[in-house]
């Protein structure tokens, strides 16, 4: 019996092919069960309310009667007869504005300065990243201690050179002032972290090349540093807007959206409607609201981000 050479490669070639379809689909159900938890979450505490927020919003429930439903008319009541709306809006705004511009120029300030090796540098980082660490709700209180107009210590230190301090938490000139400095305070380590991670993956090779050409510290970090960066400099932005236009926690405990309208802001205009007057509806129509913001000013800077991020890598 002679045994042809090419018929038993091609069973052989056959034979392989079969398992490795078959490996590759049990690859597949295995990479599907390990993203299972994370897809559960996202779909139970994500994807669920989101869609249950939308359809919440087109009804009007007291809690304590069954929901009726009114179509857009929470919309509507919302931009044509709540006049604190637009006033949260503005708040929301300024807060969301001044504080991003802040955090970023913090971070990256401090993450120039701890970028390069210098002694202590481990210890500054561990002490800048430790407000992260810790809930927002002990800082607030740790804060409004600090801003305490009769024994606070952020007073105590201004009188030692005789200046005599507001009332930080109380005057409406300072409230929204004080809250941005303590979110800047507690979260800026955030960005620090990544940028920090940044610079240091930038090559050392062209800023020694610019420094042989005459390039001053400023015209190095102007002209390598900040264009190399930019892709995070991108990241960082959208995140800290993103959770800007979310920010709860602090201004519950720090000021209650006080004194009167001053400090009141989306996230506390969404709870006290939906929990304190118990608006459920009109409630949600605000967090849909807020939804559609972030969602638009998300898209505004991913559009424009072409005019000043520099992805080109380095090889």
């Amino acid at each position: 019996m002679v045994i042809d050479p090419v018929a038993v490669s091609g069973m052989k070639e056959g034979y392989f092919d079969r398992l490795r379809r078959k490996m590759g689909h049990s690859e597949g159900w295995v990479a599907f069960l390990f993203l299972l938890p994370n897809l559960a979450g996202f779909l139970l505490f994500i994807l669920v309310p989101i869609i249950a927020t939308f359809g919440l919003s087109l009804f009007q429930w007291p809690l304590i009667r069954a929901p009726k439903f009114i179509g857009i008319r929470n919309y509507l009541q919302l931009f044509t007869a709540d006049s604190g709306f637009g006033r949260v809006l503005l708040n929301t705004l300024y807060y969301v504005i001044v504080y991003v511009a802040l955090n970023l120029v913090v971070s990256l300030a401090t993450a120039v300065w701890l970028a390069k090796k210098r002694p202590g540098q481990n210890i500054f980082r561990a002490a800048f990243f430790l407000p992260v660490l810790v809930t927002p709700v002990a800082i607030a209180l740790i804060w409004q201690w600090i801003y305490n107009p009769s024994y606070g210590l952020l007073n105590f230190a201004l009188h030692a050179f005789g200046i005599t301090g507001p009332n930080w938490t109380g005057d409406t000139r300072w409230a929204m002032p004080a809250l941005i400095f303590m979110s800047v305070w507690e979260l800026f380590a955030y960005n620090m972290f990544i940028f920090i991670a940044g610079i240091q993956g930038i090559p050392v090779d062209l800023h020694e090349a610019a420094f042989l050409d005459g390039a001053g510290a400023w015209m190095r970090f102007w002209r390598i540093t900040l264009p190399m960066l930019s892709p995070i400099i991108f990241f960082g932005t959208t995140m800290t807007l993103i959770t800007s236009f979310q920010t709860f926690d602090q201004v519950f405990i720090l000021t209650n959206g006080g004194p009167g309208e001053a400090t009141n802001i989306l996230g506390l205009f969404v709870y006290n409607n939906a929990f304190q007057y118990f608006r459920m509806g009109y409630g949600a129509s605000i967090a849909v609201l807020t939804f559609l913001l972030i969602l638009t000013v998300t898209i505004v800077q991913f559009l424009f981000q072409n005019k000043w991020v520099y992805y080109e890598s380095v090889r």
